[in-house]
């Protein structure tokens, strides 16, 4: 009905369902960001413990992205982005209400379990379904849903708590708004008409492994996906703690706020998917990568204005790389796209999982200006795969 309501192409309607998805995902996997000081307080656990509510289901979804792509490459794409999101948003409300911390950081690890299959099969599904003219826009769109779900998911559930005084209902407010994106996107996602199931046969899959790890390009794409996750998670999982003490102490819904960045991410990640088919991929990538690094060293500095700056320049640069990296990484799959996808995502979160919980011990024993250390590290390493990367053979 909404489909016909509003006469969606079929491209059209492939990029909302899967944008929507996107934005569903990101909500719900991390809703509880903008709540570690509020979980910290409540269960009394150290800060690097209050951060395994994010990073237990990014760790799981990083295991699982292989296995459930490989599933999905033999079975079928929709069904697994369909019950996933539904599943997710399920174990998001349960998590809302957990009597304990380690019955929460469970629900959230069922979260991650549910949300694996989407991404690899949302990103093959672009992959196959759409014209190769329309994949780099279709794909900055669905980041930029990726990047405007994560900060929904933030604000919302920073901003509900605050008003209501309790985290319960600001992560329940979250999870039945993700539950709805689900039920739209379930209602929206059509039959796809270009898939073709691939073997799950051992010696054909390790065939397909060779040959992706001897492509020139593909490792090091991998190991960008790790590096740039580790930075967004390691800095926007300890901001809320530098900006609720002294001399900011801003409350939970002013803090909830500075996740509007997003929005800069989610424009970039549009920007991007135009601007690789002006300038190639290569310069896109090391500009917007030497972009995040400056805005990571900006936020060293005391000011408010300049912490908010350097997050909006980083931000601007990290989702713009993302999206060149995506649509780098699909370009060059060839015919195991869903699986090539879920081995860039799962770096991605594995990046996440692994380098956002480490950064705990950076804040434990630095502080801010350890965080940011750390970050710095990780943007350069970002700097350095790009300039790698811009060594491959125009293609």
């Amino acid at each position: 009905m909404f489909a016909r309501r509003f006469s969606l192409t079929h491209d059209a309607r492939i990029t909302l369902a899967l944008s929507l998805a996107g934005f569903a995902c990101f909500m719900l996997l991390y809703g509880t960001q903008p709540l570690l000081p509020q979980l910290t307080a409540a269960f009394a656990v150290t800060p690097g413990q209050a951060s395994l509510s994010v990073t237990a289901g990014t760790g799981l979804v990083a295991l699982l992205l292989i296995p459930l792509s490989l599933i999905a490459d033999r079975y079928g794409r929709e069904r697994l982005i369909r019950v996933g999101l539904l599943g997710a948003g399920l174990f998001s409300l349960a998590s809302a209400w957990a009597p304990d911390f380690w019955l929460l950081v469970l629900a959230r690890a069922g979260l991650g379990i549910c949300v694996a299959g989407v991404p690899a099969a949302a990103m093959a599904y672009l992959g196959e379904e759409l014209p190769v003219g329309e994949r780099a826009r279709a794909m900055g769109l669905y980041i930029g849903a990726n990047a405007l779900g994560g900060m929904a998911g933030r604000l919302v559930a920073a901003t509900v708590s605050d008003w209501c005084g309790s985290w319960h209902v600001g992560l329940s407010a979250v999870s039945l708004i993700g539950l709805l994106g689900a039920l739209v996107c379930w209602r929206l996602l059509l039959p796809a008409r270009n898939f073709e199931p691939r073997s799950l046969q051992i010696g054909p899959l390790f065939t397909d492994i060779r040959r992706i790890y001897a492509d020139p390009g593909l490792p090091w794409l991998f190991c960008t996906a790790f590096v740039g996750m580790g930075t967004l998670v390691g800095l926007y999982n300890f901001l809320p703690f530098l900006l609720s003490q002294a001399p900011y102490d801003l409350s939970p819904s002013l803090i909830g706020s500075v996740f509007l960045l997003y929005a800069v991410g989610s424009y970039s990640s549009a920007w991007a998917g135009r601007q690789v088919a002006r300038h190639g991929r290569p310069r896109i990538m090391l500009a917007m990568a030497v972009l995040m690094t400056a805005g990571i060293a900006i936020t060293l500095a005391p000011p408010l204005w300049l912490i908010i700056a350097g997050l909006a320049l980083y931000t601007f640069g990290f989702f713009a790389v993302h999206t060149v990296a995506s649509a780098w990484v699909g370009h060059r799959a060839g015919a195991r796209r869903g699986f090539v996808s879920a081995l860039y995502l799962s770096s991605y979160y594995l990046g996440g999982s692994v380098i956002g919980t480490a950064t705990g011990w950076a804040w434990s024993h630095a502080g801010w200006p350890g965080v940011i250390a750390a970050m710095l590290g990780c943007a350069l390493a970002v700097c350095g795969l790009a300039l790698i990367l811009r060594r491959l053979p125009a293609d």
